[in-house]
């Protein structure tokens, strides 16, 4: 019938029949006003409680960023101020309770949209929640993944975060968006889960089609008239052994991102030789005061001791107007994605960042593990210096910086003269580089790791680490597709840092070529007018140069 190009966010192939998501229940209707607007209020909060309650269970059963966003959603079911407005307009407004939450939840997805960024993430959090709220209040069953007995390709709008958690990889062949993004929660969890996920295809549910192929690296689906077949993903046979090489033996190390104890331990089982990324941002999220030294030491020790005796980067706190905590009180700013977040913050406040880099590192010598620390949103070598000074004087061992901005590229040899490391975050330098939120789906195109604009940024850091023997790496999710990987390395990053699910077929992916062949395709995909040419070009170079299995087995052991 027709072929739709969108956003590749997790490699693989697979074909099916066609099952559609309906993820949105029908717009709660206006009246009739309630007979007695105080007991109508009255229903909103155990309802929400009954959907946390759920959520918690879900989360419970499950690990990793799954158990994450099911935590992160039950929280948001019971968060007071949305439950409190709508309570309000029950009973100043006599709105019936369903049409309160619905309205409420709009107010404040109104209000994150705007704040862009991280906040802007949060959207689809809300309207899952509102969702679910509303369907309890109104008796009715929630929107969501219909069940299925047969395998198949879902095609959704976009699907809700809480429901991609639980999808069976067995059952699932493919996800299909019309909205969303490289860096949204469905993208996320379809990469942990190793589903092949293609997002921001316009038009997907209005074809009619009854089957669809679906190419998760090259972004394209085909949809076709006639049910397909089930034909499980294509994946690459997986001849990794847990250490990251190219077929000629050149080392890239293979990590994983972690930010709680259950994703250090999936990282070690799927085979990372370390961690890339650790976020710190678990030890603060709920907090209403700064959590003690004491506190965050033991949290992060809880992380780090699965890693003892392995390398693990961890990063400084990243919040700010972006992602708002309730004990920083960062004043409220028109662009929060533009504002202080990151290491900005610690500008005002340098006894906060002081403590927590004392907490890191005595949580280090705690459990054994080779850590080094890292400061996010590091824009020139001067910040960077004062972050190297602070760290070392705090007894850190390694001292590097995220790169996320343009600047930070641009000024590469001086921030690594500062530094002991780089670790490149490709999420935000995207969306920096083309100015485009990567939260709205019209502009995921040029969110795409494949634009040339942000490979060039990539090509000067690697010149950068290779003139002063410093090394750089990536912990964006652009590390995870297998064919990208190796232009990474061929671009000059000696490391790659993902989820702990897409190692395997990087590794394996990694091992096919020799270094001179990534450099080539690298040279080909950074020169190419735009994001299709340079996986275009990339592949052809990889298809005209036969990969050699005694290579690849000889790389990986």
């Amino acid at each position: 019938m027709s072929t739709l190009r969108g956003v590749g966010v997790s490699p693989g192939r697979a074909a099916g029949p066609v099952v559609l998501v309906h993820d949105r229940l029908p717009e709660p209707a206006l009246g009739p006003e309630p007979a007695d607007p105080a007991a109508e209020a009255e229903r909103i909060r155990p309802a929400a409680q009954e959907v946390a309650a759920e959520l918690q269970d879900r989360a419970a059963r499950a690990s990793g960023d799954a158990r994450a966003v099911l935590e992160v959603t039950a929280a948001m079911a019971t968060d007071p101020s949305l439950l409190a407005a709508a309570e309000q307009a029950v009973r100043d407004r006599r709105l019936p309770a369903p049409r309160a939450v619905f309205e409420a939840a709009a107010q404040f997805a109104e209000a994150l949209a705007a704040a862009g960024g991280y906040l802007a993430e949060r959207v689809r959090d809300v309207e899952d929640v509102r969702d679910r709220i509303v369907a309890r209040l109104s008796g009715v069953a929630v929107a969501g993944v219909p069940a299925t007995s047969t395998p198949s390709v879902l095609v959704s709008r976009d699907l809700a975060p809480a429901d991609t958690a639980d999808l069976d990889p067995e059952m699932v062949l493919a996800l299909v968006t019309e909205e969303g993004g490289p860096t949204s929660h469905t993208a996320i969890l379809a990469r942990s889960l190793g589903i092949p996920a293609v997002v921001a295809a316009r038009g997907a549910l209005t074809t009619g089609a009854a089957g669809a192929r679906v190419d998760g690296a090259a972004g394209t689906v085909e949809l076709v008239a006639e049910p397909l077949t089930p034909e499980a993903a294509a994946r690459a046979e997986n001849r990794w052994h847990g250490s990251g090489t190219t077929s000629d033996g050149h080392r890239v190390k293979l990590l994983a991102n972690v930010g709680s104890p259950a994703e250090a331990g999936a990282a070690l089982d799927a085979g990372a030789e370390g961690s890339g990324l650790f976020r710190t941002e678990f030890c603060f999220l709920d907090a209403t005061s700064e959590p003690t030294e004491a506190r965050q030491r033991e949290a992060y020790a809880a992380v780090l001791r699965p890693f003892a005796g392995k390398p693990v980067v961890v990063r400084t706190l990243d919040a700010g107007a972006d992602k708002p905590l309730p004990f920083l009180d960062v004043d409220a700013e028109p662009n929060p994605a533009l504002g202080v977040r990151g290491l900005r913050v610690a500008f005002d406040r340098p006894d906060l960042l002081d403590r927590q880099l004392a907490a890191i590192v005595a949580a280090a010598e705690d459990t054994g593990a080779e850590v080094s620390v890292m400061a996010p949103m590091v824009a020139t070598p001067d910040e960077a210096a004062w972050f190297a000074e602070r760290a070392r004087a705090a007894g850190a061992a390694r001292v590097g910086v995220m790169v996320e901005t343009p600047a930070a590229a641009l000024c590469a040899g001086e921030i690594l003269s500062e530094v002991d490391f780089a670790s490149i975050g490709t999420n935000d330098l995207a969306q920096y580089t083309c100015a485009a939120d990567r939260m709205i789906g019209a502009l995921a195109a040029l969110n795409d790791p494949w634009q040339p604009a942000l490979l060039r940024l990539i090509a000067m850091l690697g010149e950068a680490s290779g003139a002063q023997d410093k090394p750089v790496g990536v912990c964006g999710e652009a590390a995870s597709d297998p064919l990208l990987a190796g232009v990474l390395a061929g671009l000059g990053v000696s490391s790659l840092s993902m989820t702990a699910a897409a190692l395997p077929s990087v590794g394996t992916s990694l091992a096919e070529h020799p270094l001179k062949t990534w450099r080539r395709a690298a040279e080909e995909a950074a020169s190419a007018p735009d994001a299709d040419q340079a996986r275009l070009r990339a592949r052809a170079i990889l298809e005209d140069a036969e990969p050699s299995a005694t290579q690849a087995d000889r790389g990986n052991r």
